[in-house]
């Protein structure tokens, strides 16, 4: 039903991703797989949407709470993932990023840790350590870690990314039970960022924090997303978030009301949700299967080119996070190759504190995605035999 081949020329057009491309890597015009965007036009039904709000000529001021907007998260989760929400547990901040600065203004104080997994998103580090709380990790897969990082007398707070950015890790409900039971043993408050939840593959099955945030049991936690990652509308800005205790709730709304001055949220983001979410699904779903075969692409090809490397596509996402320390290649020579010769900009892993990996988006045509793997394929190749 959709064209997923079809491709944009996203050039002057403020894209960070394209047109922003030197000021990260230092040069221009080189074709990008970096920051976590897709090439890919928003549903038609949404545009649609879009184009009939802005028919109506009239801006003023909204509040999400009115009209639609509500009901529509609600309907997702229900249909979604089978889950029922409270939609007066709701808030809205303009962005994911946003309502975990304010949580973490509201659950900790300056030099207080945060916990997170290892390889850790960019933009958590630079929430946490930006308001003066230490950023502590712990290896994606060890709980023992996780538990020490935890048990430290003045860790406050698990930040999860659920499903995992960078690693595309789809946390099993069990994993989260066990989560939650050592917040809770430590005193440790939960923030979930679940924005990259809707685009599992159809072999793994997200799972709401609120499914294991028993009512009672750790009442410090949030669940934060937003709409805009799956269905590509980054810019319109907006996202949502459910705060499990009610009186912490109403201090986030009033926080938001008050210092952050948040008296109207952008309208063109409520419409897009609405539209993304009673809509949107057969779009989504067949955008999957669409990454998915690309995924599976970079497979073959990796397994072809490189076969030193060993890769599996990821359980969430259209982010390859690709383990090239086998090669023995040092990063910092293989980011010259492929922007000095090769032209493309791909995410080194030390940007998310693992050297020796690299972030590879395929959020894209197909054709640009082949031409992203083989010149990964080939600057390795050189180095490694050089």
């Amino acid at each position: 039903m959709y064209d997923f081949d079809r491709e944009i020329d996203r050039h002057g057009t403020w894209s960070v991703q394209w047109d922003g491309i030197a000021d990260r890597f230092g040069v221009p015009d080189l074709l990008p797989f970096t920051i976590s965007d897709m090439d890919f036009a928003s549903p038609p039904e949404v545009l649609a949407a879009l184009r009939d709000r802005v028919d109506h000529g009239v801006f003023g001021y909204t509040d999400w709470r009115l009209g639609e907007f509500r009901d529509a998260i609600r309907h997702w989760y229900a249909s979604r993932y089978a889950t029922e929400i409270d939609p007066d547990a709701l808030v809205y901040a303009p962005s994911v990023l946003n309502q975990l600065s304010q949580l973490l203004r509201m659950w900790t104080e300056p030099g207080d840790g945060v916990v997170v997994h290892t390889p850790t998103y960019d933009g958590f580090r630079k929430a946490v350590t930006g308001l003066g709380r230490e950023l502590r990790g712990a290896p994606l897969g060890d709980l023992d870690a996780l538990e020490r990082e935890l048990a430290r007398p003045d860790s406050r707070m698990l930040l999860l990314c659920s499903p995992h950015n960078p690693t595309g890790r789809v946390w099993t409900e069990e994993e989260l039970a066990t989560f939650a039971e050592l917040a809770e043993r430590h005193g440790a408050a939960v923030v979930s960022d679940e924005i990259h939840a809707d685009l599992t593959t159809d072999a793994h099955r997200h799972v709401p924090w609120t499914r294991v945030a028993e009512p009672g049991r750790g009442r410090r936690w949030a669940l934060v997303t937003s709409g805009t990652k799956a269905f590509n509308f980054p810019a319109l800005s907006g996202s949502y978030g459910i705060v499990g205790d009610p009186d912490a709730r109403t201090e986030f709304v009033r926080r938001m009301e008050t210092g952050e001055g948040l008296a109207s949220p952008a309208v063109l983001s409520l419409t897009a949700h609405i539209a993304a979410y009673r809509q949107g699904a057969p779009w989504l779903d067949e955008l999957r299967g669409y990454v998915a075969g690309t995924m599976e692409l970079l497979r073959e090809r990796l397994a072809t080119g490189l076969p030193g490397v060993v890769w599996e596509p990821p359980q969430a996402g259209y982010l390859a996070w690709i383990d090239l320390r086998p090669l023995g290649i040092e990063e910092s020579r293989l980011q010259e190759e492929l922007v000095s010769v090769e032209k493309v900009a791909i995410m080194p892993g030390g940007v998310y504190g693992t050297p020796g990996f690299v972030r590879l988006n395929v959020g894209c045509p197909r054709k640009k995605a082949e031409r992203g793997v083989d010149a990964l394929i080939r600057a390795a190749t050189r180095l490694r035999t050089s």
